[in-house]
């Protein structure tokens, strides 16, 4: 096994989530094409005193699903096994190790929301849970053919890139990590107070307002790789548009040249080059969808190209990354919804943000 592959999981199990003797451990997978690191993790858990469980899902399970039957009741159950862990681990860890990034993109909507239900019930415990800071969790991924392909690597050379983002490579990769957490919090705390957001560039002129809530320090521990500040801006504030430069990838479906208006808060407007009719069916799924759920700073400056991962790829240093739909509760976002769904703007040509009419960020750089 890849040396790399255990050290990821001694920064997983003791920086990360930081297990405690008698935490309860949730190790899930969404393939098994993860379980080298499934087996690294178990074994790092238990050295700390955890009590690891895994959960590793079937190749192929959501396609099975969605071909087998059209019944959306079915379609939607929530795993009562995956709940119960959900709702009473102490620590969940979820590796995305998909093995096709696009498996469910070619099946009829209401499907393809119905099956993406099954999974976001678990998310809704996850983030409750997380705000009342009764559960760590944090998502990684685990490198897959699917994933080199996407992003137009071989394996070998998505695993250097993936294990170079989560700085496995170092010779302290907790200690980088550490130092990382250090440079943003300097960021937060100048952040903190602060009223207002304007967001310019040949791609973006969005204004929203951040009184009364918080940024958030990425820093490795509940998304690895990490490198971002965030926030939830005030629901009814944004105003302006976005054309967003990257694809938007969702529930295994791509939008290009994805472009929204917002008007109060609301989305009012929105187009895309392709898939346009996928990015109306997620604004439209419930009450919230059609709001900023995030705002956010990528700053991982060992992630600069694009991958269609997304869970590196907002991490971009040099870019911002918003979410329409669910707002983390702990930014002081009350918005609520179904969907999270994570879109990037590039700002390293020309792009600028200004706090409270004061230049903040110029060309991909913090300025202050």
């Amino acid at each position: 096994m890849d040396n790399r592959v255990f050290k990821m999981a001694q920064v997983l199990i003791n920086y990360s989530t930081a297990v405690q003797p008698g935490d309860r451990v949730l190790i899930r997978s969404t393939s098994p094409a993860a379980e080298p690191l499934c087996q690294a993790l178990y074994a790092e858990a238990l050295r700390a005193g955890g009590l690891p469980s895994v959960y590793i899902h079937m190749s192929q399970e959501d396609p099975i699903a969605l071909e087998t039957t059209g019944n959306l009741d079915l379609l939607s159950y929530v795993n009562p096994m995956l709940k119960l862990m959900y709702e009473e681990a102490e620590v969940v860890i979820r590796i995305d190790a998909f093995e096709n990034t696009r498996n469910r993109s070619a099946y009829p909507l209401d499907r393809q929301k119905a099956r993406a239900k099954a999974h976001s019930d678990l998310i809704d415990i996850q983030m409750e849970r997380q705000a009342a800071k009764t559960l760590r969790r944090c998502t990684t991924q685990y490198p897959t053919f699917g994933y080199a392909q996407t992003a137009g690597m071989s394996l070998r050379q998505y695993e250097d890139f993936l294990f170079g983002a989560c700085k496995v490579d170092a010779p302290d990769p907790i200690a980088a990590w550490r130092e990382i957490s250090r440079a943003q919090e300097r960021l937060i705390t100048w952040l903190n107070g602060k009223q207002h957001v304007h967001v310019r560039g040949d791609n973006i002129d969005l204004q929203m307002s951040i009184a009364g809530r918080v940024f958030k320090n990425a820093d490795g521990t509940e998304n690895f790789p990490d490198g971002e500040i965030f926030t939830g801006p005030v629901e009814d504030s944004v105003n302006g548009w976005v054309r967003f430069t990257y694809p938007a990838f969702y529930e295994g479906n791509e939008v290009k040249g994805a472009e929204l208006e917002f008007k109060d808060g609301l989305v009012i407007n929105a187009r895309a080059d392709a898939n346009e009719a996928f990015l109306i069916a997620k604004l439209d799924t419930d009450a919230g969808s059609r709001r900023l759920g995030e705002f956010a700073i990528g700053t991982n400056r060992d992630v600069q190209q694009f991958t269609g991962s997304i869970l590196f790829d907002e991490k971009i240093g040099g870019t911002v990354h918003m979410a329409v739909g669910q707002g983390y509760a702990e930014t002081g976002s009350v918005n609520r919804s179904s969907v999270h769904w994570d879109m990037i703007c590039d700002m390293r040509q020309g792009g600028e943000i200004l706090v409270d009419g004061e230049l903040f960020y110029r060309d991909g750089e913090v300025v202050i």
